[in-house]
């Protein structure tokens, strides 16, 4: 383990890259210990570059967009590292937060708790935003944090938008999301987590931790990327809601050209789903990122 914490864990080589496997002691999590994945480009040997955070979705972990992504081979050719943060605390041992697969462990959605129960240890907001960055630079790893975007799925693509659309730094240059749960507080996903992680519930999430709420108050331009399938059940069963969003956006002045949503004919909620678009995205998120 070196000094800043930082244990690696594992390596290999994909695309002239490497993609590292890391282990520390979270504070943002309570103390737990976090893992997280990180692919460095072969562009990283000869000083820093930009940096892209994949958030994964319920009951992802840190491997499933790094194994199952097909981000490599344009990130590599992009000079673009990836980040791929875990997607809830492990191993906090809080009665029920293992009873449903939707909610608690796997589960974070990407909020910092403010329910007393859940307030020590379910913080993945100040993890992603603030704690790896920190425990990445403090480590000397070839990162620029002034080149910044964020992309996720389902759950994750929720934490894209809204860890995006609220940041009052403008800490990423733009977000994209596979299938993301575009209102949540809309549906029964996010009406079940907000619920149970934050003491005002669905009401204290419409101000920060709902992409479509956000969109329509944001007057700047932004940057935004959306696919999703028009197979996908979870689509069909009023989960993601992209049109809400799309209105909202719309509604508040932003056009095609800051806000796209894709609707793609026939996909599902899958990775075979964000394998075909990954190239797509990474190429969105470069052009923003190289300037």
């Amino acid at each position: 383990m070196s000094e800043t914490g930082l244990e690696k864990v594992s390596s290999n080589k994909t695309f002239d890259g490497d993609l590292i496997k890391y282990k520390f002691k979270s504070a943002a999590l309570g103390g737990l210990d976090a893992n997280f994945n990180l692919y460095l480009p072969p562009q990283a040997s000869s000083g820093k570059v930009p940096i892209l955070v994949y958030l994964a979705g319920l009951t992802c972990t840190e491997d499933n967009g790094a194994q199952k992504g097909a981000f490599f081979a344009a990130a590599s050719a992009q000079g673009i590292a990836l980040l791929f943060p875990d997607t809830s605390p492990r191993g906090a041992g809080i009665e029920g937060e293992d009873d449903d697969w939707d909610f608690g462990t796997g589960a974070g959605f990407y909020l910092n708790a403010s329910n007393p129960k859940y307030a020590k240890h379910y913080n993945m907001l100040t993890h992603v935003t603030l704690e790896l960055p920190q425990v990445i630079e403090t480590a000397g790893l070839p990162i620029d944090f002034k080149r910044q975007s964020i992309f996720g799925h389902s759950m994750g693509g929720h934490g894209a938008l809204t860890l995006y659309l609220s940041s009052p730094t403008k800490q990423y240059r733009s977000a994209s999301a596979f299938a993301p749960i575009s209102n949540p507080t809309k549906c029964p996903w996010g009406e079940k987590a907000f619920k149970g992680y934050l003491q005002g519930g669905v009401e204290e999430a419409a101000a920060q931790y709902d992409a479509t709420e956000l969109i329509a108050k944001v007057k700047e331009p932004v940057h935004i990327l959306i696919d999703y399938g028009t197979g996908d059940n979870f689509y069909k069963q009023g989960q993601l809601l992209p049109e809400n969003f799309l209105k909202a956006a719309r509604d508040a002045g932003h056009d095609e050209l800051q806000v796209r949503v894709r609707s793609q004919e026939g996909y599902d909620h899958s990775y075979y789903f964000i394998s075909t678009f990954a190239s797509d995205h990474i190429h969105f998120h470069a052009n923003l990122l190289k300037q």
